[in-house]
């Protein structure tokens, strides 16, 4: 897979995740309030300028953690609340995130 291709499903993985906390958290109706609204930005942000897009598929398998310690407790509560909601919202892209990551996790530990 080339590394646009990686960018863009973490990209839109985070987004789903994010405006799936916010609609069940902040009780949206439409498009995500303005602190789920800066937490997209940060993360698509952060996305767009990681230079280890070709050698990781997700930032949960990263060694360097490049947010803010601020925004990194944020992903981290919208991952753990929306983590399991994921099957019942977008199934496909929430199972194919968990072979991916599975099978890095594996390909990462071969090369200790």
């Amino acid at each position: 897979m080339d590394t646009q291709t990686k960018r863009e499903r973490e990209k839109e993985m985070v987004s789903q995740m994010i405006a799936l906390y916010c609609r069940k958290k902040h009780h949206t109706r439409q498009g995500l309030c303005p602190a789920c609204e800066a937490l997209n930005a940060y993360a698509r942000q952060r996305s767009d300028k990681c230079p280890f897009m070709d050698t990781k598929t997700f930032c949960s398998n990263c060694k360097v953690h490049c947010y803010k310690s601020e925004m990194r407790q944020k992903i981290r509560e919208v991952m753990r609340f929306s983590g399991p909601w994921m099957m019942f919202y977008h199934p496909v892209a929430a199972l194919r995130h968990m072979l991916e990551t599975k099978k890095e996790r594996r390909f990462l530990e071969g090369k200790k």
